[in-house]
């Protein structure tokens, strides 16, 4: 690989994607989406700008930054969240990821999809944009119940979509004989592996980091960690999303000292999925979205029908106020960086799919980026004008 080239493509990268960023900053346009539209500008559908050579960082910059993602996450399992944020919670979000995976996955296979690559995208649709959401929440000024619930999902909702994928994902594999594992020891082998790892790391991180500086790791102490977590769970064949995930539930809980436990991870992480978005969107292929065009509507059209009906269920059953429940589906619509990481990992595992997954994820997000959230800002003011006026 040319050193050169390389150094001048990171910068190129790395400005175009500030640019992007900020433009989305000043005008409240969806970053993610702007950033997709960087890569897909500079990538083989556009002008053809990044060298070949380049795209093998593509996987090392992928995992670095899913990894970290998947780290503050397990932020959100901590037990005084879990018990602060209330049955309702845990309702909604577990029976919208229930309800995506089952309308979403069941109607791609009546479609006349395989059964695998449906599930894999019922389960890549299970993902939120907790970002996309929590600026709604801010830009609309609103508090009470319903923004401080929607807080509380956004929190837990991917963390739960991270936890199906990965199962699906060994599940596909066992699937399509890409195992010679039955698809539960498969399953069981994979998932209790990789958090087995997690706790392994978790445990003496828990206790280890944040020693040197008080109150919070430092950056080395939290590259360090991040690194170790995704090469062990690569070289074991285990999720790495699964395994960041139980580390950082596990010093999230464990780690009294800490201040902030993650706050070095927060801001390293940017910069990795700033480059991870451009790279997902030079991956897009024009030619190929428009093949898929007819999948792709089905799939905004069910993962909108999943949400919507696993929402007001969700909230049903979690005792929420009854002029809440229909808007909790619509409120939480935006899809962005998870489902994309998500989509690069399956489309690794299974590089026959990674066409269909890549081009069909990337072209629905930035449909949902630009749906999302003005949906979430409609049921917000809904629920809001719906409030008992107090005299």
């Amino acid at each position: 690989m040319d050193l050169a080239l390389t150094f001048l493509t990171l910068g190129g990268l790395f400005l175009a994607g500030l640019a992007a960023d900020e433009i989305g900053r000043r005008t409240r346009l969806p970053r993610v989406t702007l950033l997709l539209a960087v890569g897909l500008i500079a990538g083989r559908s556009g002008f053809d700008l990044i060298p070949r050579e380049f795209e093998a960082l593509f996987e090392f910059l992928s995992v670095t930054a899913l990894t970290m993602v998947a780290f503050v996450m397990g932020n959100a399992f901590t037990a005084q969240k879990m018990l602060q944020n209330g049955r309702v919670i845990l309702w909604v979000s577990g029976a919208i990821v229930t309800a995506t995976l089952i309308v979403v996955g069941g109607g791609l296979i009546w479609a006349g999809l395989a059964p695998a690559t449906a599930l894999i995208l019922a389960s890549i649709a299970t993902a939120t944009a907790p970002a996309a959401t929590q600026d709604i929440i801010h830009q609309s000024g609103q508090t009470g119940p319903f923004p401080d619930t929607l807080r509380g999902i956004v929190a837990v909702d991917d963390a739960w979509g991270l936890i199906v994928f990965s199962f699906i994902l060994v599940f596909a594999a066992q699937w399509t004989g890409q195992s010679s594992d039955g698809i539960l020891p498969g399953a069981a082998r994979e998932t209790l592996g990789a958090l087995a790892l997690g706790a392994a790391l978790g445990l003496p991180a828990a206790y280890l980091t944040g020693r040197l500086k008080r109150g919070e790791p430092q950056q080395t102490e939290a590259l360090g960690l991040v690194c170790l977590t995704a090469g062990l769970a690569i070289w074991f064949h285990v999720s790495f999303l699964l395994a960041g995930m139980v580390a950082g539930a596990i010093i999230a809980n464990r780690a009294r000292h800490h201040e902030r436990a993650f706050h070095e991870i927060e801001n390293l992480q940017w910069p990795f999925m700033l480059l991870f978005f451009i790279l997902a969107g030079a991956s897009l292929e024009l030619g190929m979205l428009v093949e898929i065009g007819a999948l792709g509507a089905a799939y905004v059209v069910l993962r909108i029908v999943a949400r919507i009906l696993g929402g007001w269920l969700g909230a049903k059953l979690g005792g929420a106020a009854r002029e809440q429940r229909p808007w909790f589906g619509v409120a939480l619509m935006p899809q962005a960086g998870v489902a994309v990481g998500m989509a690069l990992v399956a489309s690794e595992t299974f590089p026959e799919l990674a066409p269909v997954i890549m081009t069909l994820t990337v072209g629905t997000t930035v449909v949902f980026e630009l749906l999302g959230p003005p949906l979430t800002l409609l049921a917000l003011n809904r629920v809001e004008r719906s409030k008992p006026s107090v005299r």
